[in-house]
């Protein structure tokens, strides 16, 4: 409730309600969500995964992160395989999907324009990760997707309390960071179609970045 009556950012709320008037002519029938996206999941996951931020036509249009746009297609197919959520599509808020382990949020919680969120978007958001670092209790492998969460995620370990490594932990795919003796960082390449439509991130490489995530968190299929 708190994220969804959230309104720090102008331009992103200007942007997300832009978008949702104009619409994109495939979606003319949707009556756009407009708001900004809270996280969604299981509250008892040990796999936390952040994003970047919600797709202008995709969560920004249904309300659920990785919602109804191709990012969410590879994401959710990928945690379908791996046994981590009930189907492998993504469509609505009401199309029965459910996630076991695992829950996923973003770094902002609202479209920005050109995917692009300013640095002073991304701080006023940091809120928001504070408190699903407290509330998710059981978590043990955080799954950064792209710099920018990656980043986000060392900022908040730091926040709560951690001591980042010197030299800081560079992002790349499969990329590791120790946080506490249980919870683990990993990064992999953001799941959008940038990267999976032209072969950088394919189905086997992220297949292969939620295995390790298992295998670091003791986790049972």
């Amino acid at each position: 409730a708190d994220v969804i009556a959230c309104n720090r950012c102008p331009r992103l709320r200007t942007y997300c309600m832009e978008v949702a008037r104009i619409k994109r002519k495939s979606f003319a029938d949707w009556d756009y969500w407009a708001k900004p996206v809270p996280g969604f999941g299981d509250p008892n996951a040990w796999l936390w995964i952040v994003g970047l931020a919600p797709a202008a036509h995709g969560a920004n249009r249904t309300g659920r992160i990785f919602t109804g746009d191709r990012s969410g297609d590879f994401l959710f197919a990928a945690l379908h395989r791996a046994k981590l959520a009930n189907q492998p599509t993504s469509v609505s808020r009401d199309d029965g999907l459910k996630l076991a382990g695992c829950y996923i949020s973003a770094t902002v919680r609202c479209a920005p324009p050109d995917n692009k969120p300013a640095p002073e978007e991304i701080a006023a958001c940091s809120e928001y990760l504070d408190t699903e670092w407290r509330l998710l209790r059981q978590k043990r492998v955080i799954l950064a997707l792209g710099k920018i969460a990656w980043d986000a995620c060392l900022q908040l370990a730091q926040r709560n309390g951690l001591t980042i490594a010197r030299p800081r932990p560079a992002f790349g795919h499969a990329a590791q960071a120790k946080l506490t003796p249980s919870l683990t960082l990993i990064g992999s390449y953001h799941v959008s179609q940038q990267n999976t439509f032209t072969g950088k991130l394919t189905n086997a490489m992220f297949d292969a970045v939620l295995k390790t995530a298992r295998r670091k968190s003791h986790a049972k299929w």
